[in-house]
């Protein structure tokens, strides 16, 4: 398999008889066996013997006719905290270890599965799903790979998905995101993640972080990998994705907020995507929002995810929490500071905003930013409790935003390759995913020369 490659190359080499299944698993299993593509930190586990069971069973199916999407047979990673049918489902941390196995497989997992795609792995995340940096005391730390001598994060939550993308072990990984959690791990590793509209992709069977905000997403190589493996999780037709001219559309350029504290080799990626999408014909318009900048003061005691999570962990906090990454137990634990009315207000603030933005950005096909606003950050500069909390603060922030309002988002590699990783993200309108996929595969395509 030839990195990058993407979920239409695969499927016209499965339907032409090029490749089987079986060949392309075991060169999967293959390239996960070790530290060369960060195989060992990557996943936490892969059922070898299952994986070659399921190409066989693609493979056979293809042979019959049977094949149920075009996508049959190729492997997808999945994130720790989805149930997989007769394995344990750990969340990236030591307290479930001696969980039973689950007993049908998570929603989305099932979904997939029915399109024939095969589940390959658990992949490594951040425990519990907590944090932006990707970092995993109990299974290790994945790396960008950009850098990896030098050692630099991720990204989370769904740091080790990421890393199997990026490092060409799988096409397609599964990933969650409550305030970046697909997102953040592409910007750092260079490739394509996607935050849908939450209510379109079901839940259920999926270890939780914040009931209001989780969204179940891909990361992929394309705008287009994202965009078929999205209408898979939703249980929508697969149709082909039809990049949507630029001229005549209008983006929201946000300029408050979301561009503090960037450092010079984002800010001039950012500033070069913009002059190329204005010279593909896109209309920017420099727009500001300031209710964003109520945000920090809102989430001053955890805000949210603090509060929702802590309603998860509350139990298992009182016998077990010496067992937690005590970075984020701590950052659950937050959530005792907040009054008995904050959670109550913290939500009636987020109706309101979500309210403010439908007006302020009812005019524009997409908002776009910084996905994050620096290169990613040392493991080194992460290793004290200050470093830790900046540089998660920092890489969560501008994510969070899509979260915030309840949005649709997609964040695009801007870098060429061995260049340090830039993203460019694209927020559109609540449940219309469709529409957004079709204006980032324009500014995709605008965007290629940089990235080439």
């Amino acid at each position: 398999m030839t990195k990058p490659m993407t979920l239409a190359a695969l499927a016209r080499y499965l339907e032409s008889g090029k490749l089987t299944s079986r060949a392309l698993v075991e060169q999967c299993l293959e390239r996960a066996k070790g530290p060369e593509h960060q195989g060992d930190v990557a996943f936490i586990s892969i059922d070898a013997d299952r994986v070659r069971a399921d190409a066989d069973a693609a493979d056979a199916a293809r042979s019959e006719g049977r094949a149920p999407s075009p996508f049959a047979g190729i492997p997808v990673s999945i994130k720790d905290l989805f149930d997989i049918k007769g394995e344990v489902t750990t969340a990236g941390s030591r307290i479930f270890a001696d969980n039973p196995s689950a007993m049908a497989d998570a929603a989305p997992v099932a979904r997939l599965r029915a399109a024939g795609f095969i589940p390959f792995g658990r992949a490594n995340m951040t425990e519990f799903a907590f944090s932006g940096l990707g970092m995993n005391v109990h299974y290790g730390d994945p790396a960008s790979p950009y850098q990896r001598e030098v050692g630099r994060v991720a990204g989370g939550s769904s740091s080790g998905g990421a890393v199997s993308v990026a490092e060409g072990i799988v096409p397609l990984t599964l990933g969650t995101d409550t305030g970046g959690s697909c997102r953040i791990p592409a910007a750092c590793c260079g490739i394509t993640g996607y935050k849908p509209t939450a209510s379109r992709v079901p839940q259920e069977g999926t270890f939780p972080l914040s009931k209001s905000l989780d969204s179940i997403g891909p990361l992929g190589n394309s705008v287009a990998c994202c965009a078929s493996a999205f209408a898979v999780l939703a249980n929508e037709p697969l149709k082909d994705l039809a990049p949507r001219p630029l001229a005549g559309t209008k983006l929201g350029v946000l300029r408050n907020f979301v561009l503090e504290g960037m450092d010079d080799i984002v800010a001039a990626a950012f500033e070069k995507s913009l002059r190329l999408l204005s010279a593909a014909g896109a209309g920017l318009v420099d727009v500001t929002f300031d209710p964003l900048d109520r945000i920090p003061e809102i989430n001053a005691r955890g805000g949210l995810v603090t509060a929702e999570a802590l309603q998860v962990h509350r139990e298992y906090l009182k016998d077990r929490e010496e067992q937690y990454d005590q970075r984020v137990a701590k950052r659950i634990r937050r959530a005792e500071q907040q009054g008995p009315d904050e959670y109550a207000h913290i939500l009636a603030e987020r109706t309101r905003m979500i309210e403010e933005a439908e007006l302020a950005f009812s005019s524009f096909d997409a908002i776009v930013m910084p996905t994050i606003p620096i290169v990613p950050p040392r493991f080194a500069d992460c290793a004290d409790d200050d470093g830790y909390t900046r540089n998660n603060l920092l890489l969560l922030r501008n994510p969070s935003v899509g979260n915030w309002l309840d949005r649709c988002a997609i964040a695009l590699p801007t870098h060429a390759p061995g260049d340090a990783p830039t993203s460019f993200m694209l927020m559109g309108r609540n449940g219309e995913d469709e529409a957004l996929f079709a204006t980032a595969a324009g500014v995709e395509a605008a965007l290629a020369g940089a990235v080439a």
